[in-house]
């Protein structure tokens, strides 16, 4: 593009958040790095970009009310109003966190359902409209990329309410497809399948990381930096004509008709 645009990329202390801010920033955009708790990681993050005037902006999008003064902040940060968001921040899934049915108590299996709808889709959905709507507000074109999951689409055994929440993003961005076209703003999501990052490396050390990366025909796990060059080019003015798609990003681990 011929000039910088103002991004906020949510959960970008690490790992494909890290991968995302940094495309963004080599491609000359100005990147707003949101943490929720992780400061001294995100401030590595934005030390790591390419360019000038990025910023670190902190909020727990666990709190609907911080979630939806997240976009003005960032906003403040850069300058500029924010034209594009990536929502990847959200809580994912960890031993710790599994909720098998069979083995789970009903406090367990509520609790968990709780947690994860609030991060995961009311967070993000506050901090979209807040974005969007000040798109309009300003009457300006933007984008949306959510970071799904194959999950959505194949099943998460262990983490149900994991997967029930990122198909609520693909379902909110598909709705927003249509429902912000008319204003300029076009929405897509991402689903990628297992990535390598340092949240997962405990994993794919482990005796099931074999049965991992077999998983994919590739033999191998994806990179935050194919889900990023993804994410980038779906934000970009020669994309506009996929709102409303979700791209699978998941090395033929998983095939949809």
């Amino acid at each position: 593009m011929s000039h910088s645009r103002a991004v906020l990329v949510t959960g970008a202390s690490r790992g494909i958040g890290r991968a995302v801010a940094r495309a963004f920033a080599e491609h000359g955009d100005r990147v707003a790095v949101h943490v929720r708790s992780a400061v001294a990681e995100g401030e590595s993050t934005v030390a790591s970009l390419p360019g000038e005037g990025h910023a670190l902006v902190t909020a727990d999008l666990g709190d609907a009310t911080a979630a939806a003064e997240l976009v003005a902040r960032a906003e403040a940060a850069l300058g500029r109003p924010v034209t594009v968001l990536v929502n990847n921040a959200g809580i994912a899934t960890t031993p710790a966190l599994a909720h098998p049915p069979a083995e789970t108590s009903a406090t367990e299996w509520q609790a968990a359902w709780e947690e994860y709808l609030r991060v995961n889709a009311l967070g993000t959905a506050m901090v979209t409209h807040a974005m969007t709507r000040r798109l309009i507000e300003v009457g300006l074109p933007g984008r949306v990329v959510s970071i799904g999951t194959r999950g959505v689409h194949r099943g998460e055994p262990e983490f149900p309410a994991y997967a029930a929440s990122k198909a609520a993003l693909h379902s909110m961005d598909a709705s927003l497809a249509v429902a912000l076209a008319p204003h300029g703003i076009a929405v897509a999501t991402v689903a990628p399948g297992f990535v390598e990052t340092e949240r997962v490396r405990d994993r794919l050390d482990s005796a099931a990381g074999e049965a991992i990366r077999a998983d994919s025909p590739f033999g191998r796990v994806g990179r935050p930096e194919e889900v990023a060059s993804a994410v980038l080019w779906l934000a970009s003015p020669e994309a506009v004509w996929t709102s409303g798609a979700t791209l699978d990003l998941n090395g033929a681990s998983h095939l949809r008709p």
